[in-house]
């Protein structure tokens, strides 16, 4: 079975160099590594030393997109599975594309995503969360477990994700005019196809972000808008019950473990994801000026 392995870069870190030794190591490595970069001028001319055999093709800012420069990607590839990862993501071990590929062993499956894991020392609330999002417990889930899950029947995440090639053609790629959330939107495609989506806990990533609670507000409208725009069973099922939950739990957890001094943040977090999604779901009742405020993408709408 011949896996490639797509990662769209931009102005690549200390992350991404950590990320590419720990993929050298790696017990089964890509058969190719494939990175879209944005933008020339910031891709560091020393990277392609720290992984043999790297491929690197350039794109301008202007020209990216999260779908369409991933789907660019997958062009690129004639594998039977596409792995995807961000630049931002790095390998827990060594096991990471072994234990993704293993999912495939299962006929049914169409798609994989492994786990994510955040580092308590520096981010103790999506350490927390990342474990309430990214349990222990691998799992295979289908269009049965809809009424029950909801929502998270389809989640997936292309900061470590693999699709079998054949289903992710089947159903056109990724959508290329996405202002995001084109993992969730495929995902979506292939439950409603009657596929299955399988989530590898043993396949670990390390990724967290810093968000501040405006970063929040403007993420969560970006995934609302994307939700929105493409309709389909994001319109049918119920997303904020599976916040709430996961704001319960956490409120529990830091009461719990004595660190009530991070609840005021945590509220004011919440507060500013819940608000950006409200606003997501009904952006076509704002006004333009505003929507370019509250926005992480504006090229998205400005196109």
């Amino acid at each position: 079975m011949k896996a490639d392995l797509i990662i769209p870069t931009y102005k690549p870190g200390e992350k991404f160099r950590k990320s590419l030794r720990r993929l050298a190591q790696q017990t089964r490595k890509p058969d190719r590594l494939i990175i879209i970069n944005t933008e020339e001028t910031f891709f560091p001319e020393d990277l392609p030393s720290l992984y043999e055999g790297m491929e690197v093709y350039h794109i301008e800012k202007k020209d990216f997109d999260h779908g369409k420069t991933r789907d660019y990607g997958a062009s690129l590839s004639d594998a039977d599975i596409i792995m995807f990862m961000t630049d931002d993501a790095i390998p827990k071990d060594q096991f990471l594309i072994e234990n993704l590929l293993k999912s495939f062993e299962n006929p049914s499956v169409s798609a994989a995503y492994g786990r994510q894991i955040a580092d308590p020392k520096k981010n103790y609330i999506e350490y927390y969360t990342r474990i309430f999002n990214y349990p222990k417990e691998s799992r295979i889930k289908t269009k049965e477990d809809l009424p029950t899950l909801g929502i998270k029947t389809f989640f997936c995440s292309n900061v470590c994700s693999a699709y079998r090639k054949e289903a992710y053609d089947a159903l056109g790629g990724f959508i290329h005019k996405t202002i995001f959330n084109e993992d969730m939107i495929m995902a979506s495609k292939m439950i409603e196809a009657g596929m299955s989506i399988a989530y590898a806990a043993d396949a670990v990533v390390w990724h967290w972000h810093d968000y501040t609670a405006m970063e929040q507000l403007h993420r969560n409208f970006d995934l609302a808008v994307s939700q929105t725009d493409y309709g389909g069973l994001f319109l049918k099922v119920k997303s904020e019950s599976e916040g709430v939950k996961m704001v319960l739990s956490t409120l529990k957890h830091l009461i719990r473990k004595k660190k009530i001094y991070l609840i005021p943040k945590y509220i004011l977090d919440s507060g500013c994801k819940l608000i950006g999604y409200k606003l997501g779901r009904n952006y076509h009742r704002l006004p333009q000026w505003f929507i370019m405020k509250i926005t992480m993408n504006p090229a998205y709408w400005e196109s």
